[in-house]
């Protein structure tokens, strides 16, 4: 049995044994006081429990009718006096149910509710006060109704708050997501599209006149949109790693900076730009977010270098120090557009933000361009 059948059952089952609570507390005990009596009948309504919470106008409205007619049924008499009137008490447990209509339904609904619960409260009053009790009646049944509506709109406009932050977080989630796809998609094509644009355009330039130099550049492509085709079906199975089975190995590491060489070195026959890494600093194991970010800023950085700067060598310094990862790409080219932020340059400045770091780009102090970026390392990684 599923959770909503328990809860149709017990919403059932309280509706049954309402009417039966209710006797026994008027009916069970005679030597019991009214104000026993009708906390007795306040108490059965929790039976209703289960209708308030699936049909909390109807649930109101039985609990209403169940107090009016136990007031009427009060027995008189007695050691105790057997005040009907004390039994109107009960409608406390009808303005707990009033709050929870009022927080949880739309205006008509807990306006129909009021409505309801002042007609059958003043009903009760007028028929059973006696009359030096009546007005006191009336304004304490106003009070407990004015509070009840007060209760629920406070629980409601907070529930509506919480509600509205839950979206906000989820679309906030989504768009994340999004940037980090974009992010991913992008440092990745962009390098190889731009090999592929130089190489072609070798390609059509001596496709006649050298045939040997057109066919190595018509590999090269081969080689880059292959290698490209792959990355590309990496980035999609992680992306998609929710839906794969438990325990399933990803198809291949991700990038970092242990392949930085092969980076420079791909650069180099591809693109005809010679890279040099300059490492200084101990070196050590890396959290995967910032290895793979420190790898994409550089990857970006030289794909900035082939498209923008017009020079055949550019430098790459990876230093490390006690608390940071620093990154300096420098180039003694003409910068052209590159000093224009784009979407390679955003994101890159998104990565070392999110990693709580610091990220410059612009000409450098000689010349050329010059991308910086200075990741903080945790305390585990020193």
């Amino acid at each position: 049995m599923n959770t909503t059948s328990t809860f149709r059952g017990a919403a059932w089952g309280g509706l049954a044994l309402y009417p039966l609570a209710v006797a026994l507390a008027l009916f069970g005990f005679s030597f019991v006081a009214p104000e026993a009596r009708a906390l007795g009948v306040a108490l059965s309504a929790v039976l209703l429990a289960g209708v308030v919470r699936r049909a909390p106008l109807p649930g109101l409205s039985l609990i209403l009718l169940g107090t009016l007619l136990a007031a009427f049924a009060q027995p008189s008499g007695g050691p105790w006096g057997g005040s009907r009137e004390v039994t109107l008490l009960a409608f406390g447990a009808a303005d707990v149910a009033l709050g929870h209509l009022v927080a949880t339904r739309p205006r008509w609904q807990w306006g129909t509710g009021v409505a309801v619960s002042l007609v059958v409260q003043a009903i009760g009053i007028g028929f059973l006060a006696r009359p030096e009790n009546m007005v006191g009646g009336v304004v304490v049944a106003l009070l407990a109704l004015l509070v009840a509506c007060m209760v629920g709109l406070l629980a409601g406009e907070r529930r509506a708050h919480a509600e509205a932050l839950r979206s906000r977080v989820v679309a906030d989630a989504v768009t994340a997501e999004r940037m980090r796809i974009a992010r991913e998609l992008h440092d990745m094509v962009s390098h190889s599209i731009g090999v592929i644009a130089i190489q072609s355009g070798v390609a059509a330039r001596v496709v006649e006149s050298r045939p040997r130099e057109a066919r190595e550049a018509l590999s090269a492509i081969e080689d880059t949109s292959r290698e490209t085709l792959a990355g590309l079906r990496r980035t999609l199975v992680a992306l998609r790693g929710a839906d794969a089975p438990a325990g399933t190995a990803p198809l291949a590491p991700a990038a970092g900076l242990g392949d930085l060489d092969a980076l420079a070195a791909a650069t180099g026959r591809d693109a005809g730009v010679r890279v040099d890494v300059v490492r200084t600093g101990p070196e050590r194991a890396l959290p995967p977010d910032i290895d793979l970010a420190a790898y994409r800023i550089v990857q970006e950085s030289l794909t900035n270098v082939v498209r923008h700067a017009h020079v055949d060598v550019c430098r790459v310094d990876v230093r490390w120090s006690d608390d940071a990862l620093v990154l300096e790409i420098t180039d003694a080219g003409t910068g052209g557009s590159a000093t224009v932020p784009g979407m390679g340059i955003t994101g890159m400045r998104e990565r070392v933000s999110l990693l709580h770091g610091e990220f410059s780009a612009g000409p450098g102090p000689e010349g050329g361009f010059r991308v910086t970026a200075r990741i903080p390392l945790p305390e585990a990684g020193r």
